[in-house]
């Protein structure tokens, strides 16, 4: 049987294509095993030391070509020497409760926040075997060198100026192990002695008494005051109606006495009203001789024996 041309193509093609995929992860492998070529991620570094020297470093990120960067000595650094890989992302740390001690004798604590990246790889690789923990000590001899014996008002308000001046003293020292410093700030001022804290607290809450008493007295004099002056205006405006009392009332029966009957109605109402004000017993009797009958009776039953 004859292949067609068609057949033969597509075979060959299939061929190339297995072999290329096949063939393209083994040669790009032996190409970086032989320092042809690096990857530089973002934010990563490479130091290359061959021989106790270091050859090159590579912080750009993308596709470098290694024989125009390290020269001859990229076909060997990987076989005789080696690569260090670094992390130049911004990092970050917290220290807990910095011991310290203010100027009246307060044991205090402070919390202290810093940032830091990889300045100079070189350094950071071969100045200090632990640079991230020389840092840390730095740091947290720096707090308690420049803020201990400060004035205890002054510390608890003046973080910023703190801040700044842990950052200053830091800074030129952690430059010559490759780090540099960023952001420093003081997160946290407070008190390590429990019975201070409790000396405070019942301090504030005997404060807070004081000042609520005095806020009730000062509302309970005001209050008197008004009272006061309140009740003497209107003992005075009592006294004045008292006053002209006689002499309204004696205007007003002047008026009523000029018609009798008008004056015989009212007596008789006045009396009416004085009687059912007294709260006395009385009693209604029919007129004529029965009527006097009944009331010569009762007046003899009401007699003491």
């Amino acid at each position: 049987m004859i292949d067609s041309p068609i057949t033969s193509f597509l075979t060959a093609a299939l061929i190339v294509f297995v072999a290329a995929f096949l063939a393209e992860p083994v040669l790009l492998g032996l190409t970086r095993i032989f320092g042809i070529f690096a990857v530089v991620r973002e934010r990563t570094c490479r130091v290359y030391v061959l021989f106790g020297r270091v050859v090159g470093v590579l912080d750009e990120p993308g596709l470098h070509f290694l024989p125009a960067t390290l020269g001859a000595s990229a076909f060997i650094a990987n076989f005789l020497g080696s690569c260090h890989v670094l992390d130049l992302r911004l990092d970050q740390e917290y220290l807990r409760s910095q011991p310290v001690n203010s100027e009246e004798g307060a044991p205090m604590g402070i919390g202290i926040w810093y940032e830091m990246w990889i300045d100079d790889p070189v350094a950071f690789l071969f100045k200090n075997t632990d640079p991230r923990g020389s840092l840390r000590a730095n740091v947290s001899n720096a707090t308690v060198r420049c803020l201990s014996n400060m004035p205890l008002a002054e510390m608890l308000q003046t973080r910023h100026n703190m801040s700044q001046t842990v950052r200053a003293e830091v800074t030129g020292k952690s430059r010559e192990w490759g780090y540099q410093l960023g952001s420093v700030y003081i997160r946290k001022v407070h008190f390590r002695d429990i019975g201070m804290i409790k000396q405070i607290e019942e301090k504030v809450v005997n404060r807070l008494r004081q000042v609520t008493g005095a806020i009730k007295q000062t509302g309970a004099n005001q209050v008197s005051v008004i009272t006061s002056s309140a009740e003497r205006e209107a003992a005075v405006e009592f006294a004045k109606a008292a006053a002209i009392r006689p002499g309204t009332l004696g205007l007003a029966f002047q008026e009523i006495a000029r018609e009798p009957a008008v004056a015989e109605a009212l007596f008789d109402v006045l009396e009416t009203q004085r009687i059912l004000a007294g709260k006395v017993r009385f009693f209604l009797l029919p007129g004529g001789a029965h009527g006097r009958m009944l009331a010569n009776l009762m007046a003899a039953a009401a007699k003491p024996e």
